[in-house]
């Protein structure tokens, strides 16, 4: 169980889930209406708010409905253990809770929505309106279905959004970012420096005499932990995924023509078609306006007369298969450049609809795709070889056989690798070239231990499964193994404090009004520049310490820091400081100022939220909540 949860996070599913997961459940504390919180006094309680109880089948519903919302998003289940590893499960308690104080403060304060103001505000949802801007009954309920409500649950829920949305914008009404705070902001996102600047490389260094034996044997004690031996693991792991198993398959290309006809279409590059259309309420003034262009009135005059712009008309340059209504499609596309249809009944209305540019489609020849069709086909045909290679390797394991041992009888190629640390690396410093990338075996085994039957990794559509044989534990060197890497070292320490001492006398010569160019001069050394930079600049050729330590440094001032290795140190002076006027009307500083107000309400909002929980009481069945979550299973 905790190597799955070790597992979870560990791959780009999981790294993807808790970044959508974060930005998804946090915000607000579900204010603006992810979840619903069901009504009624169920015998088996998961939590209670004020006189709110939310029972462990309710909880239940909901977490599942989440975690197929999350499945759906990325083609594939997340299972809950996964999703306890990624905090789901205590982010979407908490929301739930959260949203179950403003619904009970709600009905404390007899706050209340009538039936049409809960619709008008569906209708005029941006999400739910269709090609014509309209509301779209069938995308409302495409849309809502794909997060598992109901037509009732949904408005059912909507009010209750409402009603939370009433007490969220009566405590943060009139919130607003200081000037003082915003100014500040921008004058510190905005402010760009200039620099000019010095490289003191190996060569400022000087000649480096090899060290004594005596000196090397001292620096290797004072460093005696750099050179210690990681812990090396040797491994076996054997990979079961379409990509591999689709090697061994051998498609004709009779069936790669096959499913060539079948996708002509989709391969190649379909025609595209500028295309606009004025939408009328009936046929009759659909047909009056079609009468009017007839007689030398233009489209562009009628769409201005029924005060339609550019953005009401257009659909841009679009394929038949982007235009939502078939019937529009259809005559869009069986007309020619220029030309405006008759009135055509489509979904949302009867439409006018006009052609502009044309762009003819592409079709790939057959010989040109042919090799990744084939690819597709063989990896299509081998998933299922997958799920019965899949039941014999558990078979197999659950016998009692190593994964070396599952593999040579199913016929499958194992790897073993002797010895291998936490990052991958071989005891000669290369990577493990045999492990497939994303592949994150090394890390697993280095979370399990010799004899313990593991858990399959997901990967690719299919399997890994591994082994650990053995281990070599981490431990001190003794200075002959590792002398040439001791010398080495050392050598860059010297270099290190050379240049920075060299640095630090050239520091000391500018301070006491010296000129940049002269030093370099002096030191055979070129001046460089770096103009206008911000703080988040990332500038060719100088490291991000750099751009750090010139804010921190005042107009004409100078200073050190290290360069991008050892053997590289950088003087500079800080030649020009500008800080652009803050235009509090423009764009970019509405956006700052969005962007604070979000996060002054969003403060405001979860401190109201806390202390609401705590006046009206909250309590939580961890043990009804465990069972729900599948944690103590």
């Amino acid at each position: 169980m905790l190597r799955g949860m070790r597992k979870a996070s560990s791959n780009w599913l999981g790294k993807t889930v808790m970044a959508v997961v974060m930005g998804v459940l946090i915000i607000s504390f579900g204010v603006w209406g992810i979840a619903d919180i069901f009504r009624g006094f169920g015998q088996s309680t998961l939590a209670t708010v004020g006189h709110t109880e939310i029972s462990i089948n309710e909880f239940r519903q909901l977490y599942t409905d989440k975690l197929q919302q999350i499945g759906r998003q990325f083609g594939r289940p997340l299972t809950a253990e996964q999703a306890r590893a990624f905090g789901i499960d205590r982010q979407l308690l908490q929301q739930t809770i959260a949203e179950a104080a403003l619904d009970e403060q709600a009905r404390r304060l007899g706050l209340g929505q009538s039936d049409a103001e809960t619709m008008r505000l569906i209708v005029s949802d941006p999400n739910f309106k269709g090609v014509g801007g309209n509301f779209d009954p069938q995308r409302f309920q495409a849309v809502i279905r794909q997060y598992g409500f109901s037509e009732q649950r949904y408005i059912a829920e909507q009010r209750r959004v409402s009603l939370r949305r009433q007490i969220v914008g009566t405590i943060s009404a009139g919130l607003e970012p200081p000037k003082p705070m915003i100014e500040a902001l921008s004058r510190f996102q905005n402010e760009q420096r200039s620099i000019e600047y010095v490289k003191l490389e190996a060569a400022q260094a000087g000649t480096i005499d090899p060290p004594s034996p005596e000196t090397l044997a001292a620096y290797f004690e004072e460093h005696k932990a750099q050179f210690r031996a990681p812990e090396y693991r040797k491994i076996a792991f054997v990979m079961i995924t379409p990509d591999e198993i689709g090697k061994w398959s051998d498609v004709s290309d009779d069936d790669a023509k096959k499913l060539y006809e079948q996708r002509r279409d989709q391969l190649g590059t379909p025609e595209k078609r500028e295309v606009s259309q004025i939408v009328f309420p009936n046929m009759e003034e659909a047909t009056a306006a079609r009468n009017r262009i007839a007689s030398g009135s233009s489209f562009d005059d009628l769409a201005k007369e029924r005060g339609l712009g550019p953005s009401d008309v257009d659909l841009g340059l679009v394929s038949k298969s982007a235009i939502i209504d078939p019937a529009i499609a259809n005559a869009a596309f069986s007309l020619g450049s220029g030309e405006v249809s008759q009135p055509v009944q489509g979904k949302f209305g009867v439409a006018l609809v006009k052609i502009g540019k044309i762009e003819p489609g592409t079709e790939p020849s057959y010989e040109s795709v042919a090799a990744n069709l084939k690819k597709e086909i063989a990896t299509e045909r081998a998933r299922a070889k997958v799920a019965e290679l899949r039941d014999k390797m558990e078979d197999e394991r659950g016998g009692g056989a190593s994964v070396v041992e599952a593999a040579q009888k199913l016929g499958l190629s194992a790897v073993t690798i002797d010895a291998v640390d936490r990052s991958g690396r071989l005891p000669n410093g290369q990577p493990a070239a045999n492990i497939p990338a994303g592949l994150d075996v090394v890390s697993q085994a280095f979370n399990s231990d010799v004899g313990v039957d593991n858990d399959p990794i997901s990967f690719k559509g299919g399997y890994v499964w591994y082994d650990v044989l053995g281990i070599t534990p981490s431990r001190e060197r003794n200075l002959d193994e590792v002398k040439d890497q001791v010398e080495a070292r050392w050598r860059d320490d010297q270099i290190t404090s050379r240049l920075k001492s060299k640095a630090t006398d050239m520091v000391q010569k500018l301070e006491q009004g010296g000129k940049l160019a002269e030093q370099a001069a002096a030191a055979g050394l070129k001046v460089e520049t770096a103009a206008g930079f911000r703080r988040d600049a990332s500038l060719p050729g100088l490291p991000a310490g750099v751009i750090a330590a010139a804010f921190r440094t005042a107009k004409d001032g100078v200073g050190q820091t290290a360069g991008a290795g050892s053997d590289e140190w950088i003087v500079f002076r800080v030649t020009d400081i500008t800080v652009p006027p803050v235009d509090l009307a423009s764009d970019e500083m509405k956006k700052l100022k969005d962007t604070l107000q979000r996060g002054l309400t969003d403060e405001q909002v979860a401190e109201y939220v806390s202390k609401l929980e705590s006046d009206i009481g909250t309590s939580i069945n961890q043990t009804a909540f465990a069972q729900v979550t599948g944690a103590n299973q």
